[in-house]
């Protein structure tokens, strides 16, 4: 009974080690799980229920259920709620809707890239799909503004269709392979314009650090927001590859070889299913790249905050990189 019913669990924490990236990638398995979006309202309530009682000290006990129980209902919740305000999410907004929404949206960008006006519709597509899921996901305790948002989706749209088009036009001659790769550029150039600019405050005044041993917050740091950004991009940067590279080359060699001639509706089909058998692996997998407290040594800190914090003999701080 003792496994069944442990001692108190810190459910404010991950299930899993997130110092490792093994622990990490299971951390983010649970979370991207697209099966919970297919969760009832009561299924909704009943784990939000079983978080909230528990987090006010009822038992395992008392709420009819064990530490995998309690875990799953956690996971089931932390996939619909917000983390802050804990008002339950748009559903397309929510991190269990992002394999099913982006393998559609992939499936179609990488299918409709030859026409521009194609292009023009997919790409928007996606970046306002972004756009939701950012503000969805903003934070409770310092939320980007709405202009913010706003202008972030305004460039990284802008970039994603001048990259496409400039692209779909300059390689017009180019093998059908290479075309193919355009709507991975596109995103790519999208991902490195709209996170910098939608976090662009972090970048003048600074990311919230704290104490490594007390998690007291002990200032802000533009250096900290150095590498968490850039953090951010490269891991949704790779996030894209298997899905948007590997897809192409398949459709590629089965169009040489006749394939579609025999089955001319099943392209659109085979490159959705494709990007969402990658998407499954690669969006938990790359958001575990990095762990989401970065830790970083005062040394490395700007001069005036590394004084500061020296002389208050605290070595290392961390911060939230983010997603």
């Amino acid at each position: 009974m003792s496994n069944t019913f442990p001692d108190k669990i810190n459910i404010d924490k991950p299930r899993w080690n997130q110092d490792t990236y093994l622990g990490r990638a299971k951390h983010f398995f649970a979370i991207t799980n697209p099966l919970n979006i297919l969760a009832t309202e009561k299924e909704l309530e009943k784990a939000k229920d079983i978080v909230t009682k528990y987090k006010k000290g009822e038992s395992l006990k008392d709420l009819n259920t064990d530490v995998d129980g309690l875990w799953r209902a956690k996971a089931l919740y932390d996939s619909a709620y917000h983390p802050d305000t804990c008002e339950k999410m748009v559903l397309i907004g929510r991190m269990s809707a992002q394999v099913p929404m982006n393998m559609i949206i992939t499936g179609g960008m990488l299918t409709f890239y030859k026409s521009n006006s194609a292009v023009i519709f997919w790409q928007w597509i996606n970046q306002s799909f972004n756009a939701l899921v950012n503000y969805t996901n903003r934070s409770g305790d310092s939320p980007i503004p709405i202009s913010q948002l706003g202008l972030s989706y305004v460039f990284a749209t802008g970039g994603a269709l001048t990259t496409a088009l400039g692209l779909n036009r300059l390689l017009r001659n180019a093998p059908s392979l290479i075309g193919r790769f355009v709507p991975f550029c596109a995103v790519a150039a999208a991902n490195c314009v709209n996170i910098p600019m939608m976090r662009s405050e972090e970048l003048k005044n600074g990311i919230s650090l704290y104490d490594a041993k007390t998690d007291v917050k002990v200032g802000e740091s533009v250096r900290a927001a150095q590498i968490a950004i850039p953090s951010v991009v490269l891991s949704r940067v790779l996030m894209c590859v298997p899905g948007m590279i590997l897809p192409p080359i398949l459709i590629n060699s089965l169009e040489k070889r006749g394939f579609f001639l025999k089955y001319p509706r099943s392209v659109a089909p085979i490159q959705i299913a494709l990007c969402g058998i990658f998407l499954i692996f690669t969006t938990p997998l790359c958001c575990a790249m990095f762990p989401q407290k970065m830790h970083i040594s005062v040394a490395r800190l700007e001069p005036n905050l590394r004084k500061k914090l020296e002389e208050a003999n605290v070595k290392t701080v961390y911060f939230n990189k983010g997603l």
